[in-house]
């Protein structure tokens, strides 16, 4: 079994979204509140990616700049990924499909959009993105409705904590 393929598919999801979403959401969210809370757990999440930079360093494959510039660019979109995240476990009230989520995002890698502009075939490439943004948007309420899943223990936890968040638990 490729060991990388363990890690980037297996591993790195799990341990990270049971540390970032289980673990540090819940424990966040009755301090700063359910809101705060989706969008200051994914900055801890982009820090702890910022080992790469060392990496970089270390075996010097591009310059200091276009490292810390690269290294920006990968905060930005696991900070986002993160939020993102965040959501679907509060929503769900389930770890499995952050997990999920992590894991098929890690395997794609980041969208070619660079690429798909100098593709011959760029049009029907870009109209692929655009409907798949499209039906992102379209569906991750429905699809994230909190009464297909059942009980959400975030919720709860805050309910009885007296926190109402009504907007991400309903």
């Amino acid at each position: 079994m490729d060991m990388r393929w363990l890690r980037n598919q297996v591993i790195a999801p799990l341990t990270e979204e049971l540390v970032f979403r289980a673990c540090m959401l819940p424990m966040l969210a009755p301090c700063t509140g359910l809101g705060p809370a989706v969008f200051t757990c994914p900055l801890f999440f982009g820090v702890a990616h910022f080992h790469h930079i060392f990496e970089q360093l270390r075996f010097r494959q591009s310059s200091v700049g276009s490292i810390f510039l690269s290294a920006a660019f990968q905060f930005s979109y696991t900070a986002v990924f993160g939020a993102y995240t965040a959501f679907l476990f509060i929503r769900t009230g389930h770890l499995i499909g952050p997990v999920l989520c992590h894991s098929f995002c890690n395997y794609m890698g980041f969208p070619a959009v660079c690429a798909a502009l100098e593709h011959p075939q760029r049009r029907p490439l870009l109209a692929g993105y655009a409907l798949g943004v499209g039906l992102f948007l379209l569906l991750l309420q429905p699809l994230t409705d909190p009464k297909l899943y059942g009980s959400l223990p975030l919720c709860v936890l805050l309910e009885q904590a007296g926190d109402s968040e009504a907007p991400l638990c309903s």
